[in-house]
């Protein structure tokens, strides 16, 4: 059905944005370290990188939302 299908899309999609958000984190280091900055040591989550951490995490509840949903409609 219809449902079906915007679900299997729309999980495939929220994966992708998954794996990018992830692989964008750097551990250990700042987010800068990523895009060439560098050298800088702190333990905090400031800036993007805050809203980075934020938006992985919403993703992610949203990724297991879509495929219990998934499997409860199958």
């Amino acid at each position: 059905s219809l449902m079906n299908l915007l679900l299997k899309v729309g999980q495939i999609i929220i994966a992708a944005v998954l794996v990018f958000l992830i692989l964008i984190q750097s551990k250990g280091v700042g987010l800068s370290s990523t895009f060439g900055g560098g050298g800088e040591v702190y333990f905090a989550r400031r800036g993007a990188e805050k809203i980075v951490f934020v938006m992985t995490i919403v993703t992610a509840f949203a990724f297991i939302s879509f495929s219990i949903l998934n499997v409860w409609l199958n």
